[in-house]
C-alpha cells in the first residue's frame, strides 16, 4: 500500500510524539471545519477512485458507512453502488456490547438516529459477516502501513477481526488524514487498503 503524505498532513504533524487523543482533536476539527464545498469536491474523487477498483468492481455485497461529522461523504456512492445492481449494507451499532452488525441498506430506504446519533436503516434485515465481500471503514486517522485511529469506542476494531479474511477492506480519507505515523496497540486492526484524496 503506498500512501503519499500531502504538504497539508503535516499541519497535523507527523503523527510521531502525539498522542491518539491529540491526533483525534486535530484531525476532528479540520473535518469540521473543512468548507463544504472542498469536502464534496474530494468526496466524488475519493468515489471515483474507489468504484474503479479492482476489488470494488468484483463485489457483490459491500458494506458501506453513513457519513456524519464531516467525514467522506458516502450518499453518491451508496446510490451508485445501488444503480449498479449491487446488495448494500452499512453498520448497526449496538451500544450494550459496543458491536457492530451489517444491515441491509434498500435503496430508498428511511432511516433513524442510531445509539450515537449515526443513521441506520429503521427497518432491520442482517447480514451474516461472511457474505460481506468488502468493507468500507470510516476512521480519523491512517497511516502508510495501514493503521487507523477510529472515534475511541474500539467498535470497528472488534467488527474487522470477526470478518473473514476474504473479506476486503478499504478505509475512506482526506489527504489530510493521512500521517507518516499513528500510534498502535495490539488491538487495533490494520486495513487493506485507503483510497483519499
Amino acid at each position: 500500500m503506498s500512501i503519499k503524505p500531502t504538504m497539508s498532513t503535516y499541519e497535523v504533524g507527523s503523527g510521531a510524539g502525539l498522542t491518539k487523543k491529540q491526533i483525534r482533536s486535530k484531525i476532528l476539527l479540520r473535518l469540521k471545519t473543512q468548507k463544504e464545498e472542498d469536502r464534496n469536491r474530494k468526496s466524488k474523487l475519493i468515489k471515483d477512485k474507489l468504484f474503479r477498483t479492482p476489488v470494488f468492481k468484483k463485489a457483490k455485497i459491500v458494506m458501506f458507512y453513513i457519513s456524519f461529522d464531516g467525514e467522506v461523504n458516502t450518499q453518491d456512492m451508496i446510490k451508485e453502488a445501488h444503480r449498479l445492481g449491487k446488495i448494500v449494507a452499512v453498520p448497526v451499532c449496538k451500544r450494550q456490547r459496543i458491536t457492530i452488525r451489517p444491515c441491509v441498506l434498500q435503496n430508498k430506504a428511511e432511516l433513524k438516529k442510531g445509539p450515537y446519533g449515526i443513521c441506520e436503516p429503521a427497518v432491520k434485515k442482517y447480514i451474516k459477516l461472511e457474505d460481506l465481500d468488502l468493507v468500507l471503514v470510516p476512521g480519523i486517522a491512517f497511516d502508510k502501513k495501514g493503521n487507523r485511529l477510529g472515534r475511541g469506542k474500539g467498535c470497528y476494531d472488534y467488527f474487522l477481526k470477526r470478518v473473514t479474511r476474504d473479506t476486503a477492506s478499504i478505509g475512506l480519507a482526506f489527504d489530510f488524514q493521512i500521517l507518516p505515523y499513528l500510534p498502535a496497540t495490539t488491538t487495533d486492526v490494520k486495513i487493506g487498503k485507503v483510497v483519499s484524496a
